[in-house]
């Protein structure tokens, strides 16, 4: 995954977090969990505030 895969991200993190509300979820620590995740594979440098958005976004959208 890479960090233009925003929906597989969200997805992935509801996944392994399903007890974490993602409205709750500073940048920081959603940036070091995608980076956690299995199968990430891109440059810890492109998650930048806007894809963090995104994914967060999507990831609340997944857990509604």
């Amino acid at each position: 995954m890479k960090w233009t895969d925003v929906t597989q991200l969200a997805e992935a993190l509801h996944d392994k977090y399903p007890e974490v509300n993602p409205s709750q979820i500073g940048f920081v620590q959603l940036h070091n969990w995608v980076l956690e995740l299995d199968g990430f594979d891109d440059d810890s440098k492109r998650g930048g505030e806007r894809v963090l958005e995104a994914i967060q976004q999507a990831w609340i959208d997944e857990a509604a």
